[in-house]
């Protein structure tokens, strides 16, 4: 998905200049006049990946804009802009949360990287915590990616559901994160750091499921050279997750049907019971229910463990939600694979979009990871999922640099853009590539009109671009344009010339 950079400055020109530049390397540009109007657009929750804050403003300062962001809990990548570049003023501003700065004016390659530096470093501080939160336990349904109205009803079940230790079957297709609910339901609740223990019932030979369910004591059988705690005693405290729950066998289901009931496990080989405190969690791809009628899964314990059934959407009944999924896998297959890709174009999440997944979220997020390993581009195209779209990827040869640094067309490409275009018209607005020339270029050739137009009148060249004469005399020296007046006529032409 395309980045929002909100441009907080109360300088039109620097704004506009700095739009420029943006839009042309493919992002979002929005804007701010001052720190009230920036708090007022990340307090309306609008879209916005990264901020470049003017230190100087009227009204409330820079300093103070930063600082009331950070209050506010806003955490996006703050770029800091100052005209001085005094030592200290750079050093308050990075104490206060900014990850970078630059002074006025900047070259449109140092605003780019610095964008895409801090970019990048806001997502490897998401990933860190995303997986810190995995390892201890702690992810909630708040890290849950999606909001389509599935997946809200989802999150709001699963929050309520967390409050107490009510057994929670989760049913739905493979692959659409049933595990990923289970550990949000436990992060939410209060056994939250504790142990989070997950099972996979159907990929457990059947004469080890008593011995890995429930444990055995040291030579209880052949081979039991020691003493083995099962998963029940491994998640005591914490929440235990028996996936694919409908795969054990029926003498099994008896003895895990007795284990919720009394709370106790039974080792083999030993001569007592153990207490367990454990959170079940259970979830199975089948209809239980079907299950039941087949007399393939016990009705008693289909009852045990239903007590607060949540069903996971397919991915294709929510597809409102993967360019969401497409953005998180894209930032976090970019830090394990050291890849610098900036998303996917449109076309590319249009047809991601219609496809039906029918491995759900796991084949979605097996498709980018390849994708990410074989791209060449900034963003993803669609013949980097050749086995979904049917688009093959092109030549090497065909590949150009320049197209390779194309932004997504979610604008008019280049080619409608510059076939619109006048061609007689006197001031170009796009450059040979079709992307809009800089702001500094344009005036100068606006400038140059202007002064061949009026015969070097600088007075009524002045009057016509709406700038006074010592402006215009500035600019000129700035743009290496007094050449030009050196052959101007008119009355006030030497005295611009020096």
């Amino acid at each position: 998905m395309t980045k929002t950079v909100l441009v907080v400055d109360d300088d039109p020109t620097q704004r506009r200049l700095i739009q420029a530049v943006l839009e042309r390397e493919g992002f979002v540009a929005v804007h701010a006049e001052n720190g009230d109007q920036a708090i007022a657009r990340l307090q309306s929750g609008a879209a916005t990946d990264l901020v470049l804050l003017d230190l100087v403003m009227p009204g409330i300062t820079g300093q103070d804009t930063l600082k009331e962001m950070r209050a506010r809990g806003h955490n996006q990548p703050v770029i800091v802009i100052t005209a001085t570049g005094g030592i200290d003023t750079v050093v308050a501003a990075m104490q206060a949360g900014a990850c970078d700065f630059f002074v006025k004016p900047a070259s449109p390659e140092r605003i780019i990287v610095s964008i895409r530096n801090a970019l990048n470093l806001g997502s490897l501080k998401s990933e860190v915590e995303r997986l810190k939160k995995h390892a201890t336990g702690r992810a909630s349904f708040a890290d849950m990616v999606g909001d389509s109205p599935a997946m809200t009803m989802v999150k709001r079940l699963g929050e309520r559901a967390a409050k107490s230790s009510i057994p929670i079957l989760i049913t739905g297709e493979s692959g659409v994160g049933k595990e990923v609910i289970a550990r949000a339901v436990h992060g939410s609740s209060d056994r939250a750091g504790k142990a989070f223990v997950a099972v996979n019932c159907g990929a457990i030979p059947e004469n080890l499921i008593e011995s890995i369910l429930f444990g055995h004591e040291k030579g209880s059988f052949t081979g039991a050279t020691d003493k083995h705690l099962g998963k029940f005693q491994e998640a005591n405290g914490g929440t235990l997750f028996l996936d694919e729950v409908g795969e054990l066998p029926l003498d099994m289901q008896v003895k895990l049907l007795r284990v919720l009931q009394e709370g106790e496990v039974d080792a083999i080989g030993s001569k007592r019971s153990l207490k367990v405190d454990v959170r079940i969690v259970s979830a199975t791809n089948r209809d239980p229910a079907q299950a039941v009628k087949d007399g393939q899964f016990r009705e008693d314990l289909f009852y045990r463990l239903n007590v607060f059934p949540i069903e996971a959407p397919a991915l294709r009944e929510r597809r409102e939600d993967i360019p969401a999924l497409v953005e998180h896998f894209i930032r976090r297959f970019n830090i394990e694979e050291g890849k610098s890709v900036t998303g996917a174009s449109a076309e590319t999440l249009a047809f991601l979009t219609a496809f039906d997944w029918p491995g759900n979220v796991r084949q979605l997020e097996n498709a980018v990871y390849r994708a990410i390993v074989l791209a060449d581009a900034p963003y993803l195209q669609p013949y980097d999922f050749p086995a979904i779209s049917g688009i093959a990827a092109p030549p090497p040869e065909a590949v150009s640099p320049t197209s390779l640094m194309a932004a997504p067309p979610m604008l008019p490409s280049a080619e409608q853009l510059m076939a619109e275009m006048p061609t007689d018209a006197p001031v170009r607005i796009l450059d040979g590539r079709g992307h809009l020339r800089t702001l500094e270029e344009i005036e100068r050739d606006l400038i140059q009109l202007a002064i061949e137009i009026y015969a070097g009148h600088m007075s009524e060249v002045a009057r016509r671009l709406g700038i006074g004469r010592s402006t215009l005399y500035r600019k000129v020296r700035e743009q290496g344009l007094e050449g030009i007046l050196e052959k101007g006529e008119g009355d006030d032409s030497a005295t611009a010339a020096a």
